[in-house]
């Protein structure tokens, strides 16, 4: 059985439970945080920082997230980008949506230039994760006022529809590069001096994806996790993503009748379970993302009821 082993920040790490959240298995060996099966490969989390990808495909699955010296390099800064970076004129992007089941996938780009940066910080941006549903929803507007900025939404039907072509990871990689390519175009003649990333996967992989897309933005392009705490313009993008998915949300939950939660856990089994017993899986495509294992677990529980 092939096995690669690679060893991940603590942000990292964050982002690969995230991202494996639906395929977890009951089982929990000590001094691991967590393990999973996907795409025929056993994920398991170590608490000491390293990742064991077991399988079939146990290398492509690993390269998700940066190979074993990529990973280790990454580990000699905290902070990868050059000094002074958080007082320049920056694109930065961010998503929203995709270790949840039910919901879209939500990307945007916001540009920041030197004289918005006081303004944003004035408003009170930062990590939409440390602020209510409330206050995001209150900043939003001012920041769509404030700077350039580009969304997308991938609602779960389109999801759906390219989820067999595009892995997680190289949809994410097209979305950025959209979102950015679209905002570029709306700031011209402007350019920024730099284009952060709200860093999901390793620059050799998404420089990867980025291969294959027709009109790829390659520079002036860095990549950080947490990239909130880097630059403004990142921050002010999740809060404008986070805004779209529960608005999405709130009209998913008016469309059925009952609330659509977030996340991957119980509840959304529960709610697909529900969906699937009005409209069957064509209309829980409507609102999931069909591939996550949820869905296998919302079957179970519309059969026993």
């Amino acid at each position: 059985m092939s096995a690669t082993v690679i060893k991940v920040s603590p942000a990292e790490m964050k982002k690969i439970t995230q991202y494996y959240q639906s395929d977890r298995l009951p089982k929990t060996a000590p001094y691991t945080l967590f393990t999973a099966k996907k795409n025929q490969t056993t994920i398991t989390a170590y608490q000491s920082g390293k990742v064991m990808f077991q399988g079939t495909n146990a290398e492509k699955e690993a390269a998700l997230w940066g190979s074993p010296t990529a990973s280790k390099s990454k580990q000699t800064t905290d902070n990868p980008l050059p000094a002074g970076f958080s007082e320049k004129s920056a694109i930065g992007s961010d998503e929203v949506g995709n270790g949840s089941y039910l919901g879209p996938l939500v990307v945007c780009a916001v540009y920041a230039d030197q004289a918005h940066l006081p303004a944003l910080k004035a408003l009170g941006v930062k990590d939409s994760k440390m602020l209510t549903d409330q206050q995001i929803r209150a900043m939003a507007p001012k920041i769509k006022d404030l700077v350039p900025f580009q969304l997308l939404t991938v609602t779960p039907e389109k999801y759906n529809q390219i989820q067999p072509a595009y892995n997680t990871v190289r949809m994410k990689v097209a979305l950025h590069n959209q979102a950015i390519r679209l905002l570029l175009e709306k700031i011209a003649p402007q350019k920024p001096e730099a284009i952060l990333i709200d860093q999901f996967t390793s620059e050799k992989n998404y420089r990867t994806y980025l291969q294959s897309e027709k009109h790829a933005v390659t520079a002036p392009l860095y990549f950080a996790t947490k990239g909130e705490q880097y630059h403004l313009s990142v921050a002010a993008a999740s809060i404008l993503c986070r805004t779209v998915f529960l608005d999405e949300l709130d009209q998913a939950s008016k469309n059925l009748g009952f609330k659509v939660p977030s996340g991957a856990g119980h509840a959304s089994d529960l709610v697909a379970a529900k969906i699937l017993h009005i409209g069957g899986e064509d209309l829980l495509g409507k609102y999931a993302k069909l591939h996550f294992a949820n869905t296998e677990k919302a079957q179970k529980l519309a059969n026993k009821s």
